[in-house]
Formats: structure tokens, sequence, C-alpha cells
């Protein structure tokens, strides 16, 4: 899969829907054993979700993590101490090798464990970095079976693209079951652990507002993997834009936006 290029513009431009998933993640998770507790958010992107750590937690000192220096930079303007004696920081780090360096009373990753291949194999070093009673907590995207990412992987491996693209994006098989994270958390001595999923039907406005969204997420990879071609970075977009379309019909209140998500907590034992 080609490692995207962000665009923290872009991604911000749906923060509200993107939001509230977040938001339904947070209200489920169990206070942590700590009055000022220590906080990761792996995957932190432009910062925005990570600041709502602190509305929650205002005494915690939260740090977000992340690889994209586009995202970083983005961040950084909600560094800084909080109104309740907390602190918010962003550092540069992979989550694919990232281990906690002390323990922690709660790790949370929001959208962006799919990015992750074999993500599941860095749960036992993230649980083992947890306080007694810490969480660690997580939401990932479950729509890689529907239209808006089954037509790009088959436009993909049209013969137009596939020389280029057709190992560029990710698969159905990006993430587990909700069954398969239970089992494998609950297994890590975790017994209290919670696992989910809900379908939002988020109402997009705006011309293409399907496109629009995916311009800041899924199609990432694509559109990096051709950035030195742009007319032909122009051309997948414009068939895909006509694909999109059609399975996605603007209706008279918006664009319906149908969007799977999976969640799991899973508290350690104390």
């Amino acid at each position: 899969m080609t490692t995207p290029t962000w665009n923290p513009a872009q991604y911000l431009r749906h923060a509200d829907h993107r939001a509230r998933p977040f938001a339904d993640l947070l209200a489920r998770v169990p206070e942590p054993p700590s009055g000022r507790p220590r906080i990761a958010d792996l995957g932190c992107g432009p910062g925005n979700a990570t600041a709502r750590l602190t509305e929650r937690w205002p005494a915690a000192r939260v740090t977000g993590y992340d690889n994209s220096p586009e995202m970083l930079a983005r961040a950084a303007a909600h560094a800084g101490p909080t109104p309740g004696g907390g602190s918010l920081d962003f550092a540069h780090a992979d989550v694919r090798t990232w281990v906690p360096g002390e323990p922690f009373d709660l790790i949370v990753s929001n959208a962006t464990l799919h990015w992750v291949p074999d993500h599941a194999d860095l749960f036992p070093a993230w649980i083992a970095g947890l306080a007694p009673g810490g969480t660690l907590a997580f939401q990932v995207p479950g729509n890689f079976d529907s239209p808006s990412h089954r037509l790009m992987r088959e436009l993909a491996r049209a013969p137009r693209w596939r020389d280029r693209l057709a190992h560029a994006l990710r698969h159905d098989g990006a993430i587990l079951t909700p069954t398969a994270y239970l089992d494998r958390l609950a297994a890590l001595g975790c017994p209290e652990t919670d696992v989910w999923e809900t379908t939002y039907v988020h109402l997009l406005t705006g011309e293409d507002p399907v496109l629009d969204w995916v311009k800041g997420t899924g199609l990432l990879p694509v559109l990096t993997a051709l950035a030195d071609d742009v007319p032909a970075r122009d051309a997948f977009v414009e068939e895909y834009r006509a694909a999109l379309r059609e399975a996605y019909p603007s209706g008279p209140h918006g664009t319906p936006f149908p969007f799977r998500r999976v969640f799991a907590v899973a508290r350690k034992e104390g």
C-alpha cells in the first residue's frame, strides 16, 4: 500500500462528521485510575480530536503521536498547558513501531489502525504499557466493502491503472471482525472489553461530496502514487467521480453516505 501524503485542510473539510465517532468512543471509556491521567493518542492527525481528550480530562497529560509532518504542523496549534492543570503536546512516531515508554492510563486511537497492517499484533505491547486499570480504546472504519472503496479498488485494477495502482490500496482485510477484536483483547488480560459497530448515515452537501470526503482519506494513496503525473491523476479522479455519482446519487436534502465503523474499549485488569 502506498504511504499517503496527508493534506490537513482537506481532511478537516468534513471535521464535524469525522468527530462524531470519536465522541461516541470516548463516551464508553471508563474513568482512568489516575487523577492526573497519562494519555496517548496514536495517529492524532491535525490534533482537533486529541484536544477533546483534555476537555474530558482537564488535568491529563496528553501526547498525540503521528508520522505525518503535515498533520503534526497543524496539530501544534492545539499544544500547551490546559486550564485544568494538564498539558497537551505532540510528537513524531510511527504507530507500527511505537511502544509505551512509561505507564499510560489511556491509549486511544481514532481512525488510524486500518492504515497499519497486522495492527492487532501490536496490542500485547500496548496493553503491557497500560497502568493497572488502564484502557486501550480505538475505532476504525469498517466500510472497505462499500461502494466508495470497492469502486476505487476495481478502477485501480483496471488495465489502464493496474501497473501503477494495483497494490496502492487497502483491502477488506485491513481490519478484524468485531468478534476477533474481542477475542484478542480479552485474551490479553482485558476481560472488560466492549466491542461494537455502528453505521452512520452522513448527509453530505455540495458537489461530489463523497469524492470530496475520500480525497481526505481513502483516496490519498492513489493521489500520492500519481502525484508526479498530473494528467493521469486527474483522469483517474474523473473516472472515479463518475462511478461515485452513480453509486451515491444526490437526494433532495443532500447525498446520504453510509459509513460503518468498529469500536473497541478494553480495560486492563487492576
